[in-house]
């Protein structure tokens, strides 16, 4: 950031009076510019025994498979968000039953949001996939998931589903477990 977007002046990087971070400063008309993280809501749609997933039409990550999920938009609830999300990208509707994973990427300043959904009726590939599909549990294409995120989701899924217990599951991914996931590319 170089200028306010309250005044036009230019802005500076340094920790105000008071806090314990650098922020933006504009000393001109006195804002504090706070960049908080993104929340990525999503589901994870559910049809008997099969997970829908789709596969990313867009960059990051184009042509590789996720569960339903983006940016949270503002005056919307983390619930909200996620059956938007999933009626873009998969033209499907979700009976959401709560909040499956809680996943912290401090690193790239994201929190994603997962919720446990059953799938309603039909599907499709909206604009930002390339196509959806359901998958079996040794259907799904491990090696061509998008995110490691949509991976550890998955992974807690199935093996809760064999206990039929479904709490939640709050984790971090470290910059170390991207760089294993992602290679050093």
């Amino acid at each position: 950031m170089n200028f306010c977007s309250h005044c036009g002046h230019t802005v500076r990087f340094a920790i105000p009076d008071g806090d314990d971070r650098p922020r933006y400063l504009c000393d001109e008309c006195g804002t504090i510019h706070y960049q908080n993280p993104r929340i990525v809501a999503g589901t994870l749609p559910v049809s008997g025994s099969r997970v829908l997933l789709c596969r990313r039409a867009i960059a990051p990550r184009k042509g590789y498979w996720t569960l339903p999920a983006g940016y949270m938009e503002n005056a919307e609830t983390t619930v909200e968000a996620a059956a938007r999300e999933t009626l873009e990208e998969a033209c499907a509707e979700v009976e959401i039953h709560g909040l499956y994973t809680l996943i912290n990427l401090p690193h790239i300043n994201q929190v994603y949001m997962m919720f446990r959904a059953d799938l309603s009726g039909g599907f499709d590939a909206g604009p930002e996939s390339l196509e959806v599909a359901l998958f079996e549990e040794h259907e799904i294409p491990w090696d061509e998931l998008a995110f490691p995120t949509i991976e550890r989701t998955l992974r807690h899924f199935y093996a809760d589903r064999r206990d039929q217990r479904f709490p939640l599951h709050i984790s971090d991914i470290t910059p170390e477990d991207r760089e294993r996931y992602f290679g050093s590319a």
